[in-house]
């Protein structure tokens, strides 16, 4: 690889490795030895093509979430069968790999423009902005991002838009399926609110269990399958459905609105 090679972003590759490397190695404790994090599924990650993928997931923390499944997919992609040990699968990251983040967010501090370079496709919510409730509509230069990131590599995406539970996913996701029509993996994560705090930089409790379980790709109808269809299909995959709260008990359903209650106010 040159060191003067950019991808279709004009982020220099290069300088991109070397802030994966050492993202990864400032974070990696967060996941192997303050908390555990369990894996399923690294054999469907090897499987996948190379382009044109992309990750459907729950969404628990802002960076968190995404840091994990950067440390998880490379070290799949390495051999490493549901285990991140031994952190040399980063020396040779994935580097078109991409995930979907409010601009607002990434442009907050220095960090967050890094991780920005690292992989963001950086777009602009359309349902809230500075802490207040909007409605605008979708750019289509988000939408031609999203599938500019898709022809290069993997993209990862929270279609809630939230990281709040069970609220109900954003419809432009199915308008991104049907108009690329990748590869659409669910991923679900799990114990990353109680490790971490909203942000998913300081980490609020240790010795909790982390999970990501990554499943088998999503038959989807391109063509024919209404936009109502695909979102309902994703809800299911990734667990967000309404009819999911029908199996959970009131006390903890409560327990977890109190707790992103008290993040909210925390990081407020």
């Amino acid at each position: 690889m040159g060191l003067f090679k950019t991808n279709p972003f004009g982020h220099n590759l290069f300088i991109k490795k070397w802030l994966i490397r050492i993202l990864a190695v400032l974070s990696h404790q967060r996941y192997k030895r303050f908390n555990t994090l369990e894996i399923e599924g690294s054999d469907i990650i090897r499987n996948l093509p190379d382009k044109n993928v992309l990750f459907v997931s729950n969404h628990q923390t802002y960076f968190a979430d995404v840091v994990a499944m950067f440390h998880v997919f490379n070290a799949s992609l390495s051999g490493r069968e549901d285990s991140i040990k031994n952190l040399g699968y980063i020396w040779q990251p994935k580097l078109n790999m991409y995930y979907v983040a409010a601009a607002e967010t990434m442009k907050k501090s220095l960090l967050t423009k890094i991780m920005a370079y690292a992989g963001s496709v950086s777009v602009e919510r359309t349902w809230r902005a500075e802490g207040q409730d909007v409605k605008r509509q979708v750019k289509m230069s988000d939408i031609s991002n999203i599938g500019k990131a898709l022809n290069d590599g993997w993209v990862i995406t929270f279609p809630q838009g939230t990281t709040t539970p069970w609220k109900p996913l954003r419809k432009g996701t199915a308008h991104i399926i049907k108009k690329y029509k990748p590869v659409v993996v669910p991923v679900v994560i799990d114990g990353f609110r109680r490790s971490f705090d909203k942000k998913g930089l300081r980490i609020k409790k240790k010795g909790i269990l982390q999970s990501m379980v990554i499943k088998e790709p999503l038959q989807i109808d391109y063509e024919n399958e209404s936009s109502e269809s695909i979102i309902e299909k994703l809800e299911y995959a990734i667990e967000q459905h309404p009819s999911f709260l029908k199996v959970i008990s009131k006390a903890d359903l409560l327990a977890y609105e109190e707790e992103n209650n008290q993040r909210k106010f925390k990081n407020s």
